[in-house]
Formats: structure tokens, sequence, C-alpha cells
């Protein structure tokens, strides 16, 4: 299927054009080492090539969603903001990097990136739209698509708004002050960020539970004995992650021991070994079902009513309480190569455990690349297993916050 065939015929022509190359994947390395000597030419020939590919990539695939899918009024919305931002980057192939360029290349990136900020709620908006049309039944060889695409889809705008946001903090009208190179902190300290996210989370559980856990912070430094463990990361990707697992766990706590005057810690553990950078949060909250563990990272696990729209017809879709916060999460983790993985003893707690890589250089981007194998994806049908299975039909209560 093409988008918008007869209206948007070149712009097609375009898409098959660059969605035959793959995506540069650069490491946390490279974008320090480029933002240390920051040349905004440089960065305008290079984001004027990729930026096109790495749309181009995820912009094929959304046109071998299911039909029933693409038909849905949020995810046409959500193709026409690539579209429309595909061809304003293409405005810039084949223009010279002249101060006027410069500036007008850097404003057209603002637009792109405030123009998809609302992506995964929009996307959120249509998986709903279409259970509702379905009266919430999907067909399981959908519901793997749409698992499929959603972890690309929102993987490829992580990595896109990562290179526009180095391109706009570095070039952008007010020059950048401080250590950070663009987002990226060379000296970022995972204990404040910890305790930032954890300040946060707080505040939202005292408002709905009128109390909240207690946080003990264990730091070990198995390269730096002794000294505080500083990483090279993008402090709001951590952020994310952690806000997301703080609200979760203060949430099982505080329903686990809501009767109780004195609720147990959350305790969070960072390690800093020769390869990995663990950040490990623990707590007492009951735990859950072996069975349930990864249900909790796909999209379509959500039961929660659809939400209200706005004046404007806009979607207003909170991420908590969808279901996208621990997918989303896990994303963040794995898109500079580390993980997000969840350990639970049903009936006393769990534990998540962020992985990041410990050296930059090794960091670097995974990213969605459309191909063959990406497209045979989308045709499969779900294969028939060839190992006996526990029996079905027992009803999961999904957990979500």
């Amino acid at each position: 299927m093409k988008l918008f065939p007869v209206r948007l015929s070149n712009i097609n022509k375009m898409l098959d054009f660059y969605s035959q190359f793959n995506p540069s994947p650069l490491s946390i390395k490279q974008f320090i080492d480029f933002g240390l000597n920051a040349c905004p030419r440089k960065s305008f020939v290079f984001l004027r090539k990729e930026l096109p590919v790495r749309l181009a990539n995820i912009m094929k695939e959304i046109t071998l969603l299911p039909e029933s899918l693409l038909r849905m009024p949020s995810v046409g919305l959500v193709s026409a903001w690539y579209v429309k931002s595909f061809e304003e980057v293409l405005a810039f192939e084949k223009t010279d990097p002249t101060e006027t360029n410069l500036e007008k290349f850097c404003k057209s990136l603002i637009q792109i990136r405030d123009r998809h900020s609302d992506v995964v709620q929009t996307m959120a908006q249509g998986i709903l739209e279409l259970k509702e049309s379905r009266n919430g039944a999907i067909e399981p060889s959908t519901e793997l698509s749409i698992q499929y695409f959603l972890d690309r889809l929102y993987m490829s705008r992580i990595s896109i708004r990562m290179l526009i946001n180095q391109h706009t903090i570095l070039f952008g009208e007010i020059p950048q002050t401080g250590r950070h190179i663009g987002s990226i902190d060379p000296l970022c300290d995972p204990h404040m960020v910890v305790r930032d996210a954890y300040e946060n989370a707080r505040f939202l559980c005292d408002q709905y539970y009128l109390a909240s856990p207690e946080l003990e912070v264990i730091e070990h430094n198995e390269i730096d004995k002794g000294n505080p463990i500083k990483i090279v990361y993008v402090p709001s990707h951590l952020y994310h992650m952690l806000f997301e697992l703080f609200k979760n766990s203060m949430r099982a706590v505080m329903e686990h021991h809501g009767t109780e005057n004195d609720v147990p810690p959350i305790k969070v553990t960072i390690v800093k070994g020769k390869e990995d950078i663990c950040v490990k949060m623990s707590d007492q909250g009951g735990g859950i079902p072996r069975s349930q563990v990864d249900q909790l990272f796909k999209y379509m696990y959500s039961t929660a009513p659809q939400p209200p729209k706005s004046k404007t017809d806009l979607p207003l879709v909170p991420l908590a309480g969808y279901g996208y916060g621990l997918p989303i999460s896990r994303l963040y983790a794995r898109y500079f190569h580390g993980d997000l993985v969840l350990f639970s003893c049903e009936g006393y707690g769990s534990d998540a455990i962020i992985y990041l890589k410990a050296f930059s250089d090794e960091a670097n981007e995974l990213l969605p690349i459309f191909n063959k194998t990406s497209t045979r994806f989308y045709k499969a049908t779900v294969p028939t297993g060839d190992w006996s299975n526990q029996v079905k039909g027992k009803k999961i209560k999904p957990i979500v916050i």
C-alpha cells in the first residue's frame, strides 16, 4: 500500500530511493567527539542525508501495517506527520550550507521535532480506535505485527529526536553552556538521576496514596573503588526509565502494604563493572506471576478505557495506565545497546535492572532497518506451537499504572 499514492507520487519515489539505504548508527563516543569539534556545516551535510534515510525506513514499514489499522484516523494522522517531515527535510537535499540555509534548517528541525512530540500518544489512540472498531477482538497475527511495528516506530523516533536535539542544542540560537554536549552528559551522575526520578514519582504517589515508600541507594564501583560512579549518557533517557520503574514499584508497594503503618523502602543498587553499568531497583510490592512478566512489555496488553479527547479533537492519551511506560523504557535502554529486564518473586516483590554500556564507544545506536526480513514479518502468521503449552483461557488481570 502506498502513502497517499495519487497526491504524493513523487514522495513515494523518494521513499523508495532513500529506503534502499541503511541508517548509519552512531555511538555515544561519536556524538561526543563531534560535539567537541562542533561544525554546523558538517552536521547539516550529514543530517540532510541521514534523516531522510531514517524517516524512509520507518515510513515504508507504516505502509505494511494491517489495512484495518491504517484506516484508523489517528494512524492516518501519524502517517501525514511523517510525510510532511520527509518533505521538509528533502527541501534541503541539494542546498548549499550557507548561513541562511543553516538557520532555516535548524528551525525546520525544531518544527519536525515539535510535530512528532505526540506520536506515541496518537498511535496509542489509533490502537484504541482499532480495538473499539473490533469490539476489543484483534487477530493474533495483527497483534504480532503491531507489537513488532511499534517497537520499531518508537525506536526510530528516539533516534531521530536524538539527532535533531544534538544539532539544535549545539547550533541553535541559544549557545550551550556547562559540561553537557548536546543532550549528553559526559559526567552523568546516575545517583542524582535516581534521586530526581524518585522525588517526582514520590510526589505523584503521595497525591494518590497520601504516603510513599522511602528510598535506599547503594553504589558499588568495582572499577574505581571508593569513587562515585560517573557515566557518559543521556540523563533524560535514564530519567525516563527510572521514573517509570519508580511509579510501578511505588504503586505495587502501596497496594501490597496499604494497611500497614510502615511500608518497606525501595532499594536501588548502582554498580559499575568492566562492561556494564547496572541500576537495579528492588521492591517488596508482592511481585507478579511469572506468566505475566512478558505481558508487561506488550502495547496491546492494557485494557484501560478510551480517554477523552481535547476540544481540538486531538487525542489526550496519558501514558500512565495505558501500558506504554515499560515497553518504551526498554527501548530507551536498548537504544544504546543496553537493556531493561524484570524479575519477579510472586508474593514478595520484583527487581528491575537497567543495563547500560560502560564504554561510550560500545554504546552504538540500535536502529530499525527496512529490508526483506522486516517485510516478511508483517506477512507472517502466528506460528503453530511445537511444544506442549499450559492450559489457556485463564483470565489475566492487567497490571498498569
